[in-house]
């Protein structure tokens, strides 16, 4: 598929100036005789660089929200869509609404002139846009669509977060280290050599660990790499992410965090997706997709085949393990009353209260075990190298 641009004349002679995908100069003709478009002039398109850009989730949601407004005002989707790629701040959407224009003007759906741009409409968001134009309430859910985006990014930045701060110190405690190692004890190292004093353990293994660093930098930095993209390639196979994933969720605190941010997840997106009008088949297929954990990822899908097979969600989910005896006994309680979209949400609501608290309590933990830490190996570097010292005042005493 290439992309090109083209420029036609509509039958009442006026000129119109857009981009499509085609597999070639004679696909593009045909779609635009399709549209009774005269071609004037067809080009190549070539990739910009722009436009291999980044789309933001706060973009998407905008875009989501000021589409249902339009649409709950009455104008047509085609001038909607349009208006929207105009005014779009994000050249990438605005590009990507151009081409979902031409292909509902060539008579595809709205979901499925989104379903071609992955990189900015999900599959959730194209199946939820599917239900709507089936039921005739697009406008509805959109809003209920931008609505479950902002809460999902909110969850996620909060997770997020939570793994900033340790970050943080860690990186200040490395570049520390590397600081003293480099710099700092080999002028120490001259002192105490020149003395000739005989030196204490930790100062001997100090010394030896900045020299080392100074001698062998580029094997320490190599074996970072090589450790990085080694865990890269394990964690890209099924298996390898299916036991990290596992050890996560089994992390004392942060194992925590996890699971509840993934129990909300869970339930908010499948709670929206099935009081949108998605089947519970296709709402559990897409829920498992943006799980975001292999191990839930998997219990949800052997949900999916419980219920192709007849049976419950619920008792799938209790195997796994993940979910606690409330959401399988509440998400049980919904099935059986047939207000499962509705259980689903009240879940959903508890479980964002809970993922608060749940980092609150990470954080909390964190600064005192940080602080300790960089004590520790800062401070114990810094002992170790004045301990000689100590016993050079000593000795003149």
């Amino acid at each position: 598929m290439g992309t090109y641009t083209y420029t036609a004349r509509s039958f009442g002679g006026e000129l119109k100036s857009a981009t499509l995908e085609a597999s070639s100069r004679d696909d593009v003709i045909a779609q635009l005789r399709r549209q009774r478009l005269s071609v004037v002039k067809i080009d190549e398109a070539t990739t910009k660089k722009a436009k291999r850009g980044r789309i933001k989730m706060r973009d998407v949601v905008i875009f989501t929200r000021q589409f249902a407004t339009m649409i709950n005002a009455g104008l047509p989707l085609v001038q909607a869509l349009t208006i929207l790629a105009d005014q779009s701040q994000n050249k990438v959407l605005a590009d990507v609404t151009r081409k979902v224009v031409f292909d509902v003007e060539s008579g595809n759906t709205v979901a499925d002139a989104m379903g071609k741009h992955p990189q900015a409409f999900s599959p959730l968001y194209v199946n939820m846009v599917a239900a709507g134009e089936a039921g005739g309430i697009l406008d509805t859910i959109l809003q209920r669509l931008a609505t479950f985006m902002e809460k999902n990014d909110a969850l996620v930045r909060k997770v997020k977060g939570a793994m900033i701060y340790p970050s943080v110190i860690l990186g200040v405690a490395a570049v520390a280290v590397t600081v003293l190692l480099i710099f700092v004890i080999p002028v120490f190292e001259n002192l105490f050599s020149s003395a000739g004093l005989a030196l204490p353990l930790p100062t001997r293994v100090v010394m030896g660990m900045s020299r080392f660093l100074r001698s062998y930098w580029y094997l320490m930095i190599s074996a970072g790499i090589v450790g990085w993209f080694s865990y890269k390639r394990y964690t890209s196979k099924p298996d390898g992410r299916l036991r990290v994933d596992r050890i996560l969720l089994n992390v004392p605190v942060l194992g925590d965090v996890l699971r509840k941010s993934a129990v909300s997840r869970f339930t908010r997106t499948l709670g929206t997706l099935v009081s949108s009008g998605v089947s519970i088949l296709d709402g559990l297929e897409i829920t498992a997709k943006t799980a975001g954990n292999r191990v839930v990822q998997d219990a949800i899908m052997e949900s999916r085949a419980s219920i192709a097979g007849g049976d419950t969600i619920a008792q799938p989910l209790k195997k796994s393990g993940v979910f606690p005896p409330m959401v399988i006994s509440m998400i049980s309680v919904g099935e059986q009353t047939g207000g499962l979209d509705e259980m689903l949400s009240k879940i959903a609501d508890f479980y964002d209260d809970e993922v608060d608290a749940a980092v609150g309590n990470l954080l909390s933990l964190l600064e005192p075990a940080m602080m300790c830490f960089l004590g520790v190996v800062v401070g114990g570097m810094v002992v170790a190298m004045y301990l000689p010292i100590f016993d050079m005042i000593n000795a003149v005493q």
